[in-house]
């Protein structure tokens, strides 16, 4: 019991995802229909790319990355690189897929360094990178896909929609860059390979997790409704390639989406939480976006309230704002979390105190032109 105890202690996101599951449940029983409302292609995307990533962490696939990172002389530029390589991967593979990319990447290098000190205010910063760069594109985050699905518009249109806040988004990240490096903004950057890194095991794995990686790439990018039998053939060719990954792969975060898809689908099927929220989302869609999803997440939320939404503008304006107020807000910050805390167990606190003064200072300088956005109707 101890041992069980101990585990949803250090599993906090998994512990309150579970408990806000199983309050859903009480408020709406569970039948065969909720199942067919939670986002399995979400998960199946996710859990083809925890799989791939470890081969592809294995085999040491990012090493180009890496050596083009080591090139830069400086802190500020190599934490621009790393920052706008998730600005600009999750316009195309999702705000989550390029954190996951990304995140790890940027632990080894600092590591490496030694400029662990810039760590936590680094990755809070490629946490809204992912957050800000992924509102530009339909297919950037869930919440856009979702919601570009309900719309008769044109890829361009949404685009154009989005572009003022993301243009505004990669400047602000910029100045806070050179805000964190003040003090000296020529600091030197070593981002050496480490000489003890475990080597690719042969050209043939290498070339394996690298045709999954496009696989899943693809598979998110056209959005294709083949994606089970995708999932089906990474699972297993990843176990006939090395079985062991399979254990690698974090579960838990697999577990944390799905309870968090069980409260949203729950809660809107409650009949009247529905004639609620009907009453009163009407012409405050910003703010009930933000709101709630600091209690459920931006992709949840955004399911349950655009039935009762008038001003779709509102809506997707404040989902794509929500993830900077808590780590709640977006599933991607549970992301970027979960991987922190598996490299550094036992400093969550620092991670959540950290993350959370670095994104309310970029909330407060957005979250004004956001709502000026919303009288600019997507139809």
């Amino acid at each position: 019991m101890k041992r069980i105890a101990g585990f949803f202690w250090r599993e906090k996101m998994l512990t309150l995802s579970l408990l806000a599951a199983a309050v859903a449940l009480t408020i709406t029983p569970f039948t065969p229909a909720r199942l067919m409302e939670i986002d399995w292609r979400t998960l199946g995307n996710l859990m083809m790319m925890l799989c791939v990533l470890e081969g592809v962490k294995q085999e040491n696939l990012l090493r180009p990355v890496e050596a083009l990172a080591a090139r830069l002389k400086t802190m500020p530029a190599l934490a621009i690189f790393l920052i706008f390589g998730v600005f600009f991967s999750s316009m195309f593979v999702t705000n989550d897929v390029s954190l996951i990319i990304f995140v790890p990447l940027t632990i080894q290098l600092f590591r490496q360094g030694g400029k662990e000190r810039y760590l936590l205010p680094v990755i809070s910063m490629e946490n809204i990178a992912a957050v800000r760069g992924s509102l530009l594109t339909p297919f950037g985050s869930p919440q856009n896909l979702f919601l570009y699905g309900q719309l008769e518009i044109s890829a361009g249109r949404f685009i154009l929609h989005m572009l003022p806040l993301c243009v505004l988004s990669a400047g602000l990240l910029v100045g806070f860059v050179f805000f964190l490096f003040r003090k000296n903004v020529r600091e030197p950057a070593v981002c050496s390979p480490e000489k003890g890194a475990e080597r690719s095991r042969g050209k043939a794995r290498r070339r394996i997790y690298g045709a999954l990686f496009a696989l899943v790439i693809a598979v998110i990018v056209s959005r294709t409704r083949l994606w089970p039998a995708a999932l089906a053939a990474v699972v297993s060719v990843v176990a006939l390639t090395d079985r062991s990954l399979l254990k690698k792969v974090d579960y838990v975060l697999l577990a944390t989406f799905l309870c968090f898809f069980i409260f949203s689908s729950s809660v809107a099927a409650h009949p009247q939480i529905a004639a609620l929220l009907k009453r009163a989302v009407a012409g405050h869609e910003y703010f009930w976006s933000i709101g709630l999803s600091q209690i459920i997440s931006n992709v949840p939320a955004t399911i349950v309230l655009y039935p009762f939404t008038e001003n779709v503008s509102g809506l997707i304006y404040g989902a794509d704002t929500a993830g900077l107020c808590s780590i709640i807000g977006s599933l991607a910050s549970v992301i970027n979390y979960r991987i922190y805390v598996r490299e550094y167990p036992g400093d969550g606190k620092n991670f959540l105190r950290v993350f959370t003064l670095t994104s309310w200072a970029f909330f407060v300088l957005v979250a004004f032109p956001g709502y000026l956005l919303c009288r600019w109707p997507f139809r």
